[in-house]
């Protein structure tokens, strides 16, 4: 069939939002509305036909009620725009059945929810229509495999056998519904005499993916199990729209196998990336002129006045400069530390480099959309348009007198109505007795807050001190049982075992649907 009969189609890739997630004990709701805001704004702007969010929409199972209601007060403004339908599938952080729960309801809103794998996987290969009633695209929304839907519990079961049976099952799960969406694309194309797309949705760690310090990801499967190849995937799927990492990225290569990333900074690790989200676009809008990459960053930037932020005029101020800037990305769009520290026009270095400092902060958003893939003979292209940073992060290091400098730099360069987070990492020889107190008073009446501070490099030399002064914010589950461990002199010859069973016991508490009967 000739590629000349796709019709024109906007896709947009988004995903783990963590609705409702904390920063060391700081409440993001704002953040969290303020992208969503810029979300809806984004939708109307670029003519969004169908959004598609990857998983982990909450943070945890039992979201807040605010949490609750930021989603749902989304979902009813979108289904009102020009977006004709939302695809919305499970992450790990997510409960199957509290996404499950309102999905019939959600359906008259052309909002289709997928929390569980279905035990009849036609029920997740979906025939979207446009507004003549018209089949314009094909879903395969698959959400979060669990342990239980891709394998049996065999008694004995080695690790290596569970790693080969989970990727088996994902395997299998996957192949299956791309054979049924073949099916229904060949009946369709038989029908209508065009090319029908199919999409793919996953929430899954693809092999080789990258990750940062500080994000949140956890593991899905016990140890390092279930982490998939590009190869998995059915070259049917024109893309693949994956979740559960946060980082931008492809996977094995694939220009149309992407990870979206999440859309803002889940810790201090994610500061230096720059957030996004993901245009697919097919058919004739490849032609239309409208659509380039320049009217594309004047469009993000007009949205920017109806976009409710605590920060407008300076993201005003912001946008009017970086629209002028022929801003450029690395692959995948993700800042490693190097590549920031190197460039010499980047404006978070901080004046004075010095082997003893680092200053990682979140960048101003850049609002030039990027080109990241155009396939002719598919009549597709893959754009990524940039997020606004809604508050700054930054992470500075060194002895005290560096972080005081860096410091002091760092909020050089804010806006009037910008604050930054801090978090500080104190690596100087000198053993300070009152860390937390010098800090304190030294970002003392300055636009910001420090979230957290760490002191790595005498860790050894004064361990007793410094826990003492630690909370349980400060560690995660691995670093408490660490400590537990230490307190209790457990032998090393057992230490091992009782790492796997603690995590078994982890893993368990984290992916057990609470609210599951």
């Amino acid at each position: 069939m000739s590629v000349s009969a796709v019709t024109p189609l906007t896709i947009l890739h988004t995903s783990d939002w963590h609705l409702g997630r904390r920063l060391y004990g700081r409440l993001r709701y704002d953040e969290f509305a303020a992208f969503l805001n810029w979300l809806q704004d984004t939708i109307s702007a670029q003519q969004v036909d169908i959004l598609v969010v990857a998983g982990d929409i909450f943070d945890t199972m039992t979201p807040s009620n605010k949490s609750q209601t930021l989603y749902y007060e989304f979902l009813g403004k979108v289904s009102k725009s020009c977006c004709q339908h939302v695809v919305i599938v499970a992450g790990n952080h997510d409960s199957p059945t509290f996404l499950d729960a309102p999905s019939n309801v959600l359906k008259f809103l052309n909002v289709h929810v997928v929390g569980t794998a279905c035990d009849d996987l036609n029920d997740e290969v979906m025939v979207l229509d446009d507004a003549a009633g018209t089949p314009h695209c094909i879903i395969a929304a698959v959400p979060y495999l669990r342990d239980r839907d891709v394998r049996g519990s065999q008694a004995g079961e080695s690790a290596q056998s569970k790693d080969a049976n989970v990727i088996k099952g994902i395997c299998a799960h996957y192949d299956e519904v791309a054979d049924i969406a073949k099916v229904k694309q060949a009946e369709l194309a038989k029908a209508h005499q065009r090319h029908i797309p199919i999409i793919a949705t996953g929430h899954l760690f693809a092999a080789g993916g990258t990750t940062t310090d500080d994000d949140g990801v956890r593991e899905l499967y016990v140890g390092s199990l279930g982490k998939v190849s590009a190869d998995m995937f059915s070259e049917s799927f024109d893309y693949v729209a994956l979740g559960h990492l946060h980082v931008p990225q492809r996977v094995g290569g694939r220009e149309t196998i992407r990870y979206s990333g999440s859309p803002i900074a889940m810790g201090f690790g994610e500061a230096c990336q720059q957030k996004q989200v993901l245009l697919i676009q097919f058919g004739a809008v490849l032609n239309n002129t409208g659509l380039t990459v320049e009217n594309l960053s004047k469009s993000i930037s007009q949205q920017l006045t109806n976009t409710t932020v605590n920060a407008d005029k300076a993201i005003e101020k912001t946008a009017k400069k970086s629209v002028n800037q022929a801003a450029s990305f690395i692959d995948d769009l993700f800042a490693d530390v190097e590549s920031i520290e190197s460039d010499p026009h980047n404006e978070t270095r901080s004046e004075q480099s010095s082997e003893e400092s680092e200053v990682i902060l979140s960048t101003p958003f850049t609002l030039t959309a990027t080109p990241l893939h155009h396939d002719t003979s598919r009549q597709m292209q893959v754009i990524s348009l940039p997020i606004p940073t809604f508050q700054r992060l930054a992470q500075v290091s060194g002895d005290l007198e560096t972080i005081n400098q860096t410091v002091d730099n760092t909020i050089k360069i804010l806006t009037d109505t910008e604050s930054v987070w801090l978090e500080i990492i104190y690596t100087g020889d000198e053993v300070v007795s009152e860390l937390r107190e010098s800090i304190e008073a030294m970002v003392e009446s300055l636009p910001c807050e420090v979230l957290k501070i760490k002191n790595t490099r005498t860790y050894n030399k004064v361990l007793n001190q410094q826990q003492i002064s630690e909370t349980l914010q400060d560690l995660n589950e691995e670093e408490v049982f660490e400590r537990c461990l230490a307190a209790h002199n457990v032998p090393d010859e057992q230490r091992l075992t009782l790492r796997e069973a603690y995590g078994q016991i982890v893993y368990d508490l984290h992916h057990t649907d609470t609210q599951a009967e």
